[in-house]
């Protein structure tokens, strides 16, 4: 019995990466969602105060990402990186899982972002090596499917823990196991893929090039406020639904069960669907469905104060529809800066694409937790906020597809022309 026509045709070593990003997205699904409503509503700090924690994290990312992108283009290359990435954030985890008060949460929130910030750009930069243009959409939905569906595992997994015996820092520990697991593929199963630079240089030199290329700063704009747009889902609307629709924490967590394995059937065919559309056709669709979806939560909020609608089921439907807003920004986006690096700055241009998660998760949470700080009615404008930001990222987009190379924005089903070698990549 033949491979369906329909299975991703991908290198052998991206589909060992998938399995290690599903089993460490596994343990981050124990503590994604859990982890503010812990320090919040058991150890005692404040929104503010875990927002702060959140944001530190971001913070230290911004670090690893630039050094991570530097490494994994340079003589570390993308396997050692990425080890002492996951050897960081292991760390990090356990922190977490000792910490009794603000300092040592923001320590290990610190170690955490670190781990996260030199994981990302050797991580992104393997499943570009391994690609052809055409590929990439589905190559990056693939990943996206190994962290959402580990996520949803994770989520259902911790719910039962939380449940059955109340441990949360046991969600913790786990987490920093399955660091380990997937450090132990990466030694023994990933070969490395970098491409040599034609010109030795000084570690950071890749960045000059990087910024200056229009194109990317332009969309690392918008990137910065859909990455704010994704960091909503683990900070500020599990405390939403929980301090001010009145959601149980059981409930909060199948709900994001069940969004994660939405995001999971959907990841692939909406990927595969994108490739008819450009890559800004393809963010803009996804910016008006983010909107549509937190338009969605305000009204979930409203519905609850007012005892009009069940809202249980207002908010499965806003999540609902921000897992198809998640599922095709993904793709996209990394796939066009893979598209727009030049073979052996894929690490530095995708740092910039990581950074801008870094900048997106610091200022989500920190925005997030001091509005979850105030009284009603002023909490509801959160979610205005984010639907008015829509527009902007709009703008943002149209701007970038007036001065991106037509050949880097082009449909992906319209630049196929003849098959590739399984797992090889284009030259540019």
């Amino acid at each position: 019995m033949g491979i369906p026509s329909w299975w991703p045709k991908l290198s052998w070593q991206v589909w060992l990466i998938f399995i290690g990003r599903l089993l460490s997205q596994t343990g981050t699904g124990f503590t994604l969602f859990y982890a503010s409503l812990f320090f919040v509503n058991q150890v005692g700090l404040t929104a503010t105060q875990v927002g702060l924690g959140l944001g530190i994290m971001a913070f230290a990312g911004v670090f690893g990402r630039i050094f991570g992108g530097s490494m994994a283009d340079g003589a570390w290359g993308r396997k050692a990186t990425l080890m002492v990435s996951l050897a960081i954030s292991t760390l990090g985890s356990f922190g977490l899982a000792l910490s009794h008060n603000f300092w040592a949460f923001a320590l290990a929130n610190g170690a955490a972002g670190l781990g996260q910030g030199l994981y990302w750009p050797p991580a992104e930069a393997i499943v570009a090596d391994l690609t052809t243009r055409e590929q990439r959409n589905e190559a990056y939905a693939l990943n996206r499917l190994g962290d959402n569906l580990g996520h949803s595992i994770g989520v259902a997994m911790a719910s039962a823990v939380v449940a059955l015996t109340g441990a949360y820092r046991l969600l913790f520990v786990i987490d920093g196991i399955t660091f380990l697991i997937f450090l132990a593929v990466l030694w023994f199963f990933i070969q490395e893929t970098r491409v040599a630079s034609p010109v030795a240089g000084p570690m950071l030199a890749g960045w000059k090039t990087a910024l200056t290329d229009r194109s990317l700063l332009v969309f690392g704009l918008s990137n910065i406020l859909f990455t704010t747009y994704v960091a909503q889902l683990s900070s500020s609307m599990p405390l939403y639904f929980r301090n001010f629709v009145g959601i149980p924490e059981v409930q909060i967590g199948a709900l994001f069960a069940l969004h994660g394995a939405l995001i999971g059937l959907l990841q692939m065919p909406v990927a595969r669907w994108l490739n008819r559309f450009t890559r800004i056709q393809g963010l803009q669709g996804s910016a008006l469905i983010w909107g549509i979806g937190f338009a969605l939560v305000l009204l979930t909020g409203l519905s609850a104060e007012l005892g009009s609608l069940p809202a249980l089921a207002l908010a499965t439907v806003a999540l609902m529809v921000l897992s198809l807003a998640l599922v095709s920004y993904n793709p996209s986006a990394s796939a066009l800066v893979a598209d727009l690096a030049p073979d052996h700055l894929r690490g530095v241009y995708l740092s910039i694409n990581s950074l801008c998660w870094a900048v997106g998760f610091a200022a989500g949470p920190m925005i997030g937790g001091v509005v979850l700080d105030l009284p009603q009615p002023w909490v509801g404008g959160l979610w205005v906020l984010w639907v008015a930001t829509v527009a902007v990222v709009w703008g943002i987009l149209s701007w970038l597809n007036q001065i991106l190379p037509c050949k880097v924005n082009a449909a992906a089903s319209q630049q196929q022309k003849e098959p590739v070698p399984l797992g090889s990549a284009e030259r540019k």
